[in-house]
């Protein structure tokens, strides 16, 4: 199933290893168990990437890469799935994971005023930290468990279904299958 969609996608490992801000990764995108698209290396990838995205840190693709590495699974996918948190959704996922840590903190949660400054947010920042660390993890578990999950059905649905298609085309040609 998806190994044909993922491939057409995915960058090469050579298009990688050329560009020079990636040189310092080479041996690292160099590895052939990290290209792998098996549905337990995509399953995994998709645990850490979505488990990276969630988390209100610098440098998440660094993670994703190194939990990438460490979990044997595949290095793009990982990598490509931080980017669920871009600037565009970046305040509406954190506001979640705030919202969320607070209702598992049990504390209020608190109200933005009207206009919200840096100045506001740095004062602020000792009450929030904590609530949104929480939070962040508990959502970041929550996505990385439930992306393994949706990938591992979503794959072996596919198999499942391109083996009866091919089995039907099977009895079709044989003549066993009357039209």
């Amino acid at each position: 199933m998806p190994r044909r969609f993922l491939q057409r996608y995915m960058p090469k490992p050579e298009t990688l290893r050329r560009q020079r801000s990636l040189r310092f990764m080479s041996r690292l995108i160099a590895d052939p168990g990290l290209w792998i698209l098996s549905r337990r290396s995509v399953a995994n990838a998709f645990s850490v990437g979505l488990f990276s995205a969630m988390l209100p840190i610098p440098f998440q693709m660094v993670v994703a890469a190194f939990g990438a590495w460490l979990l044997r699974c595949n290095l793009p996918l990982s990598v490509g799935l931080v980017w669920i948190t871009n600037p565009l959704t970046m305040p509406l996922i954190f506001y979640g994971n705030y919202r969320l840590g607070a209702w598992l903190m049990q504390t209020p949660a608190r109200e933005a005023p009207e206009r919200v400054s840096t100045r506001w947010i740095a004062e602020q920042m000792a009450d929030l930290l904590p609530v949104l660390a929480v939070g962040s993890v508990a959502s970041a578990i929550i996505a990385g468990i439930l992306g393994n999950v949706v990938i591992r059905l979503i794959w072996r649905w596919q198999v499942s279904r391109s083996w009866k298609r091919r089995n039907l085309q099977r009895r079709i040609r044989r003549g066993q299958l009357e039209k």
